[in-house]
């Protein structure tokens, strides 16, 4: 008899966890299966095989995520969430402008070129096939780029708030798009294009009505 077949523990009716399949243990396990499929099998790896690689159906992994777009949006939290992290650790580092935006740069390449399946999957099929997800994304890329804005302007980059998050929004457009190209051709050196980004991003906050470039 499988886990997900045995009968509930005493009292889990009442607290309806084991009804709902929510346990949080088993949901990282099945996220653990996603990963593994993923970055094994690529983007388009079906949702039946990462419930056989976590040993369970179709049917119990959507008990565990409530449908597919579910299992997307845990998966971009998973994932996404430590990535915008890191790209924030390196824009608060103390160092001028150009050598944090190199640092930004170039850790975000790394790290979507490291995962590149996982990167497809979430960025290109989760957004494709669930708007919720795509929603999340989409905000939590936002909510960098208001971060990305008030330390532009308190710092003096960008004279003017307003126009700190037009140029903001710009460059992290920019750096997104860029990755995205570079991607799809993996013989151009990452250091060229971190390179070449670092300056496209440094020339466009000091054209946006900035002071210094640090």
């Amino acid at each position: 008899m499988s886990p997900d077949s045995a009968p509930p523990p005493a009292g889990a009716a009442r607290s309806g966890r084991a009804v709902r399949g929510r346990d949080p243990r088993r949901r990282r396990a099945i996220l653990d299966a996603a990963d593994a499929v993923i970055q094994r099998e690529g983007p388009d790896a079906p949702v039946s095989a990462i419930a056989a690689e976590a040993g369970i159906s179709k049917p119990v992994l959507y008990r565990h995520f409530g449908d597919k777009g579910g299992l997307y949006r845990a998966l971009a939290e998973r994932h996404v969430d430590p990535l915008m992290e890191r790209v924030r650790e390196e824009l608060r580092a103390a160092a001028g402008l150009r050598e944090r935006v190199r640092a930004t740069v170039g850790t975000y390449l790394r790290m979507i070129s490291d995962n590149l399946n996982l990167y497809r999957f979430l960025m290109h099929r989760a957004t494709a096939e669930d708007p919720r997800t795509r929603g999340h994304i989409g905000l939590m890329v936002r909510r960098f780029g208001e971060e990305l804005a008030e330390t532009l302007a308190a710092e003096g980059h960008v004279a003017d708030p307003v126009r700190a998050q037009i140029v903001a929004h710009a460059v992290v457009g920019m750096v997104q798009t860029a990755g995205e190209w570079w991607l799809d051709h993996p013989e151009i050196a990452r250091d060229d294009v971190v390179a070449d980004l670092t300056e496209a991003v440094v020339g466009a906050v000091t054209g946006g009505g900035g002071v210094r470039a640090g």
